[in-house]
């Protein structure tokens, strides 16, 4: 008894014959896109190239610029998929940029670098207000976003409130008070805002950034973490904490008088007496006072490719075979001789004198209403 055979004729195998079914060039381009690796692009490129503010979510709508904040182009590329680093973070002041350079990353992501990412803001609904006021104008106002992310008009277009999908991946937005969106999907970009105002424990299941960065495990080397937030309470602060265990980058901007470069310290600020309407900032090296206009200068310096953040001369690792050649905070665990400090591990302090929009007169008030707090907080009060 024999035993019935067949075989395949290459044009009876649809791989072979495209033109034996309807979809087959579909198929064969995204298996393509599929085998194709993650662009060289970085993340700061991307942003000059594709995003647009919307005048609902920015005070100055148009084409986005990174020279406009320098001092976020260090902290995009780092996001890159061709950079190394895998956490990333950032303590800084109010309203420098972070969150608009984390939706550059997002919007990235849509676009070059597909995958599953979650956005985390301290409650549900701060996520669901971030959403409207940010996400979906981000998406409306680049075409190469719109056209990856489907039309919240039915109800399977995979674009809700707190859910965007598109090719090759998806964006979750959730709050750090819910256990549920936390551990709900593994997630390759991994997106924490304004850590500080995180509950101490999500729905009493444990630290929310614990269990947020838990959901990028699987995917290794090929992750991303961001931490953005505004410190608080100093000794309690989680961005603080992070901060210390990274290796301690500062923004360094040029004097405009000497060409010293230093990081900008609230007690270079001066002014006279009851009027704080006088206040400039004195250079650590040649003390010329260094006035409002100068800023743009100083910044439009540390625009270019050299303008990069790192760590002060006095404070550079001293260990010998340091990984980090000369970028370390500390120069040894417990004095062990040994160097602590993980070049995957860049953390990035941004203060306010250096936002172009924001007034020296300004920060000596927002520097003065904080004492004031932190005093009426205390119940004493200093003559």
């Amino acid at each position: 008894m024999s035993v019935p055979s067949s075989t395949i004729s290459p044009r009876s195998n649809p791989i072979y014959g495209e033109d034996d079914f309807e979809g087959a060039e579909e198929i064969l381009r995204a298996w393509g896109e599929g085998l194709t690796p993650d662009p060289d692009l970085t993340v700061s490129e991307w942003a000059d190239r594709h995003r647009m503010l919307s005048g609902r979510a920015s005070a100055e709508p148009g084409r986005y610029r990174t020279a406009r904040t320098p001092y976020m182009g260090e902290i995009m590329d780092r996001l890159s998929p061709g950079d190394p680093t895998q956490r990333i973070v950032f303590m800084k002041a109010a309203q420098v940029g972070a969150t608009e350079a984390g939706n550059n990353w997002i919007g990235f992501a849509i676009h070059q670098a597909p995958g599953p990412m979650l956005a985390v803001q301290p409650t549900v609904e701060l996520a669901k207000r971030n959403s409207r006021q940010r996400i979906d104008p981000l998406i409306d106002e680049s075409p190469e976003l719109r056209e990856r992310v489907k039309p919240a008009r039915s109800r399977d277009a995979g674009n809700t409130m707190l859910s965007k999908e598109f090719a090759g991946g998806i964006l979750i937005m959730t709050g750090a008070n819910s256990a549920v969106g936390l551990r709900s999907t593994p997630a390759r970009y991994i997106f924490l805002d304004e850590v500080d105002a995180y509950p101490a424990s999500a729905d009493e299941e444990g630290d929310p950034v614990t269990l947020a960065e838990a959901r990028s495990l699987t995917f290794a080397h090929r992750r991303k973490v961001f931490l953005v937030s505004t410190p608080t309470i100093r000794g309690l602060s989680r961005i603080e904490r992070e901060f210390e265990a990274s290796d301690q980058r500062r923004f360094f901007v040029p004097c405009p008088h000497c060409g010293q470069e230093q990081w900008m310290k609230f007690e270079r600020l001066r002014w006279q007496k009851g009027r704080p309407e006088t206040a400039e900032y004195h250079c650590e090296r040649c003390e010329t006072p260094i006035a409002e206009h100068h800023k743009t200068a100083m910044l439009e310096a540390c625009a270019g490719p050299d303008g990069r953040s790192h760590v002060p001369g006095d404070l550079r690792c001293r260990v010998g075979g340091c990984a980090l050649r000369g970028r370390c905070r500390r120069p040894s665990l417990q004095g062990h001789g040994r160097c602590h400090r993980s070049p995957a591990r860049p953390g990035l302090h941004r203060l306010g004198p250096r936002r172009l929009q924001l007034r020296l007169v300004h920060l000596w008030h927002r520097r003065m209403d904080k004492r004031g707090k932190c005093r009426a907080a205390s119940g004493g009060h200093r003559t």
